[in-house]
């Protein structure tokens, strides 16, 4: 009796052998989902290793303007740029406005280089006073837009408290910086694209119907 029972759970060796596939796709399937697993924590681990490298490129290569406004006389006064980045910029356009008007009062092109690490500097008691008038006191402030690897950026607007009686600049000091870096100038439609995405190195140098085209693009981004 006891025979008849061992022998009625003995296993054929021919269906062990049938089954040594099924095992080991089992297996392989098991290491396939371990290995797939590191895998995706390598990658994830990989994108963040990307992501603090790009972060820290765009600290430190990123362009970065300061502007400043201070007195020098009572009739005028200086407006001083700091590069503050690593990466050189060409400046094109810096503009002046009171707070209480969304208009910039004056624009004053520019073709300036500024290195990184460096200061310009440039006077604009009359630019200034053209700004706030005979009688003013309150807060004005001041935009930069330059070219920097081929786009161009434009600075919030650093923002100073300035006190004129008599057409005399009395007071001039900077009050807040701005809380966001520069941005980029989108570029809507192939007209404005054409005229901010040129290379600031070209040879070719623009038309009277594009310097005209260009100032009327400058107007609409202030």
């Amino acid at each position: 009796m006891h025979m008849q029972l061992v022998n009625s759970y003995r296993i054929p060796f021919t269906t062990l052998i049938s089954y040594i596939p099924v095992i080991a796709t089992v297996v392989t399937c098991f290491f396939s989902v371990i290995l797939a697993r590191a895998t995706l924590r390598y990658v994830e681990a990989t994108d963040k290793g990307l992501a603090l490298a790009r972060e820290e490129f765009e600290r430190e290569w990123s362009p970065d303007i300061h502007i400043k406004m201070e007195r020098v006389s009572a009739s005028e006064a200086r407006i001083i740029a700091t590069n503050l980045a690593k990466t050189s910029v060409l400046l094109q356009l810096l503009q002046l406005r009171k707070l209480s008007h969304a208009v910039p009062f004056e624009r004053f092109r520019l073709n300036d280089p500024l290195v990184g690490g460096m200061t310009w500097s440039q006077e604009m008691g009359k630019r200034i006073l053209a700004c706030t008038g005979e009688e003013f006191e309150g807060p004005i402030a001041a935009s930069m837009t330059f070219y920097a690897a081929g786009r161009m950026y434009r600075t919030d607007w650093f923002r100073a408290q300035i006190t004129v009686r008599d057409g005399r600049i009395t007071s001039l000091e900077p009050s807040t910086m701005p809380a966001r870096r520069v941005r980029q100038i989108e570029r809507d439609g192939p007209e404005r694209r054409r005229e901010f995405a040129q290379d600031v190195s070209a040879d070719a140098g623009p038309d009277e119907s594009g310097a005209n085209a260009d100032e009327s693009a400058f107007a609409a981004e202030a």
